[in-house]
């Protein structure tokens, strides 16, 4: 009986060299950026507190927060500073859809390969959709 089972694969760690040609799936890919933009927004913090902090203080700081997005700073043009907002947006935007995916996981315990790629994928597209939004929104599309 033993011989007619199939073998069981063998696993092994791939070497550093190999990193750039090893194909992750999407949920892989997902789970990294779920990490990635973790770790960015954490250390981004301070400053997204001192623009919260300098956007709520009062009507003189409302607007020249708001100038920072028309007219920029410090010799940048405010194109820049959308885009740095939109970068620091579309960054929450997956880690929040992912966090989703991942409580979603935890919590139905029914997790298949091809739920799981179907979940990482619709997550990150919603991130891109919302992100898309907000930036159509942000440069006058509607």
């Amino acid at each position: 009986m033993a011989e007619m089972s199939k073998p069981r694969p063998e696993f092994r760690n791939i070497h550093v060299s190999q990193i750039r040609t090893y194909r992750l799936p999407a949920a892989g890919l997902v789970s990294i950026a779920h990490r990635i933009t973790g770790a960015v927004l954490f250390l981004m913090l301070p400053f997204l507190v001192w623009l919260f902090d300098v956007s709520v203080t009062s009507e003189m700081s409302w607007e020249r927060f708001s100038s920072l997005f028309t007219a920029g700073a410090l010799g940048l043009p405010g194109v820049i500073y959308k885009l740095i907002a939109l970068g620091l947006l579309f960054a929450y935007m997956v880690h929040f859809f992912a966090g989703l995916r991942h409580v979603w996981m935890d919590v139905t315990h029914s997790v298949s390969k091809e739920q799981g790629r179907n979940s990482a994928v619709m997550s990150f597209l919603l991130a891109v959709l919302v992100t898309l939004l907000v930036a159509a929104r942000m440069f006058g599309a509607f």
